[in-house]
């Protein structure tokens, strides 16, 4: 069975196909797309030079020349499947299990990405087009390529999965369209859940970067004195960053020194629409307007970043690279890389030696390791590498110092003992004492602070907030920790905010927006006020969503009006996303903490049908119903999530609780075991079903859950608190006075 779907595109010359009849229909006088084709008649140089780049070939039709994977009736089994890539004529089919679970042929409609790997995508109903999970390696054989292989080998291959290839975290026109084409409209129609994408150009092409080009051709034909009065020549973005710039030494310090500083970030940021971890909030948008203006960039969360700050998850460039002291001293991505080919400016060393001096770094007084061998190369001791989709080797971006002295500490990776895997990060970190006895400046250090936070340690709220209030650092990290404090049942709300609200950084902004919820508005409604009317909208939503639920009398009337307009850009952003179920339960949350209860039930159970298994949606829900006296929907919303998603901790929590509610305790403990076993990493989980066990005259083996609890987790309050009475109770005075020792230390008041 062969699904087809049409998809509305424009081609590379400019000329519509087809013109749909959702797509947003722009005032006449503002720039439009013309086309690679028409930049390359004048730019000749840089067109020849993009062609054959990873942007150009980004995304294409599927064809004899883009198309490399085997496709000669060649077999890959994954899963219990076995699917077959076969063609008929012209085009390109695999044979493979449908979201029926049955066997079908399915048309290869468009190539994603050319190298290490090319993905493929298959049209399905609804204007989908859905990202095939099997992608042809394309290395070379001699280093294991040139073969089919499974993206996602360690996830359930059924097709129920969110991460299954016909399943809602494989639709192209949300996960991938944005950054592998240009001028993207997504152009979701909610209530028919069908896509009418449109698209300038289907890859990364000129104006993906340099903005709408109509107005710049009109420049172009103008006379030279026409062209006088024009100094932004038509373009939206003047990516001039590096224009009569140099680097060169100064004689001092012998470090590089920008000919004159860089007094805008234009580049970087247009770079990060893309190469940063981030959400879409925005979908109109300006070239040369901050990214946080359309898009949501991550922080240095957990599950993306190790606490000294370098990538763990798929997170990209950005974030590492604004931890840098590259970035900080200057440096833009065209100095290393040419924007059009996407090729490094030099080879090897020759990348760095263009600003550092060579005698003085490319030597084995500097590097130590024997000169002209891969050890001797800049990038393996500052941007080691990290391999994501399998076979895509990445280099980390944050060009670090490598500390294993936090391996040691903390766990994190480190350059040494990525080769060096024989040796300890003790032996590597003794190593570097010996050759580097000038220390360090202090600069990325803080990841002993971001992981204290983390971890809820009672004497890292100083420390957060000292990092916070010291600008020489990273903002990305300054932001984090200012995030982190508020997780302290104690945090110093409106000190936090009044050092981040009039940051240089928007990042830093972000983050004193959502510690809002936490402050005393009264003590300072200026703060607010700023937020709220921030020159960048992802400040804004954010202050709007921390402040949702509070009365206009509580607030000046500029700032509640305000406050509405903020409250409706939230609102705007979440309906961009509205094929997503996170965007509908944002909406709930938003709808329930205003009062508005019916809105937030509808919004959930949107939630719910667009992803069956999605917890956060069904534990809500339920809780909804709860407060509402349906407790038997709430039951039957959470059993059918857990048909779907059956080890997901937080779905068999909350059954948990509505069994002990019920009084059926035999079933209660069972559920609120699994959920303290599915998810060890919750001091929570362990916590309320030792408090069940304890409730049902199971003291002792309460007390062994909390003990072993404590181990991974051993500043959680109510952990603590639980155990103190419990022995006491027990008779064991010793083991009591130990836990309320430990209760009782400065700062112990920590969880929220």
């Amino acid at each position: 069975m062969l699904f087809v779907a049409a998809i509305t595109v424009h081609d590379s010359y400019g000329s519509d196909r087809q013109q749909s009849s959702t797509a947003p229909r722009l005032p006449t006088n503002l720039p439009g797309f013309v086309g690679s084709r028409a930049c390359g008649k004048c730019h000749i140089v840089q067109f020849k030079s993009w062609q054959g780049s990873h942007h150009q070939l980004a995304m294409q039709a599927a064809t004899d020349a883009s198309v490399l994977g085997n496709f000669s009736n060649a077999q890959f089994k994954s899963g219990g499947v076995t699917s077959t890539f076969f063609r008929r004529g012209k085009k390109f089919f695999v044979r493979t299990d449908g979201p029926d679970r049955a066997m079908h042929d399915y048309e290869i409609r468009f190539t994603l990405g050319v190298f290490p790997l090319q993905q493929y995508l298959i049209a399905m109903p609804g204007g989908r087009l859905q990202a095939f999970g099997i992608a042809c390696d394309a290395r070379s054989r001699s280093v294991g390529g040139q073969r089919w292989f499974q993206l996602y080998p360690h996830t359930s291959q059924s097709a129920s999965d969110p991460s299954h290839w016909t399943a809602i975290d494989q639709t192209w026109n949300y996960m991938c369209a944005d950054c592998h084409s240009t001028n993207v409209r997504k152009n979701y129609n909610q209530q028919a859940r069908s896509y009418d994408n449109t698209y300038a150009e289907a890859n990364v092409a000129c104006e993906a970067c340099h903005g709408p080009g109509s107005n710049h051709i009109a420049w172009a034909l103008k006379s030279d004195d026409q062209k006088r009065g024009d100094a932004t020549e038509g373009l939206t973005i003047a990516l001039d960053e590096r224009r009569d710039v140099s680097w060169g030494i100064d004689p001092v310090s012998n470090h590089p020194r920008r000919s004159k500083p860089r007094e805008t970030d234009r580049e970087l940021q247009m770079c990060a629409r893309c190469h940063s971890r981030r959400s879409q909030i925005h979908e109109d948008y300006v070239h040369g307007q901050p990214v946080e203006d359309d898009y949501r960039v991550a922080l240095l969360d957990a599950d993306l970043y190790f606490p000294d700050g370098q990538i763990k998850g798929e997170v990209y460039e950005y974030g590492s690279f604004i931890q840098s002291r590259m970035f900080h001293e200057g440096v833009t991505c065209s100095d290393c890389h040419d924007p059009h080919s996407s090729k490094l400016r030099a080879e090897g060393n020759g990348v760095c030696l263009q600003c550092h001096l060579s005698q003085k770094y490319d030597s084995p007084s500097h590097h130590f390791h024997k000169t002209g061998t891969k050890a001797a190369q800049c990038v393996e001791c500052h941007m080691p590498t990290r391999t994501y989709m399998m076979v895509d080797v990445r280099r980390d971006h944050s060009i670090r110092v490598p500390r294993p002295d936090l391996s040691t500490k903390l766990g994190t990776p480190n350059a040494c003992n990525q080769c060096h895997i024989d040796k300890t990060a003790r032996w590597a970190s003794d190593a570097l004492s010996r050759w580097y006895r000038h220390g360090s400046s202090g600069f990325q250090h803080y990841a002993e602070t971001i992981e204290d936070g983390r971890e809820l340690i009672p004497g890292a709220a100083p420390e957060l907030d000292a990092l916070i209030e010291d600008d020489r650092q990273p903002a990305i990290a300054r932001a984090t920790a200012l995030m982190l404090l508020t997780r302290y049942a104690f945090f110093p709300g409106n000190r936090a905010v009044n050092v981040g609200y009039g940051d240089r950084s928007p990042l830093v902004r972000r983050a004193a927006a959502k510690a809002l919820s936490y402050s005393d508005l009264q003590a300072s409604i200026q703060i607010p006020a700023s937020l709220l009317s921030d020159l960048v909208r992802g400040v804004r939503i954010e202050a709007a969503e921390s402040l949702a639920g509070r009365s206009s009398a509580e607030l000046p009337l500029e700032v509640s009006t305000a406050l509405e307009h903020a409250t409706n850009e939230y609102i705007a952003a979440q309906e961009l996303n509205a094929d997503r179920p996170e965007a509908h339960l944002n909406l709930a949350l938003l709808f329930a903490t205003k009062g508005e209860g019916d809105r937030a039930e509808a919004e959930l159970k949107t939630a719910m049908s667009i992803d069956p298994g999605f917890a956060p949606a069904a534990v809500n829900l339920a809780d909804l119903y709860r407060e509402r006296g349906r407790e038997p929907e709430g039951e039957a919303v959470l059993s059918m999530a857990l048909r779907r998603s059956a080890n997901d901790a937080s779905l068999l929590h909350a059954l948990g609780l509505l069994m002990v509610r019920q009084k059926k305790n035999t079933k209660a403990l069972e559920l609120l075991s699994a959920a303290a076993r599915s998810d060890p990493s919750s001091a929570r989980y362990a916590y309320v079903y030792a408090v069940a066990l304890h409730d049902s005259g199971r003291a002792n083996d309460a007390i062994n859950v909390l003990e072993d609890s404590i181990k991974h987790h051993p500043y959680d309050r109510d952990t603590l608190a639980a155990l103190v009475d419990w022995c006491n109770q027990m008779g064991d005075r010793s083991k009591a006075l130990t836990y309320a020792q430990r209760l009782n230390q400065p700062g112990m008041n920590v969880g929220r």
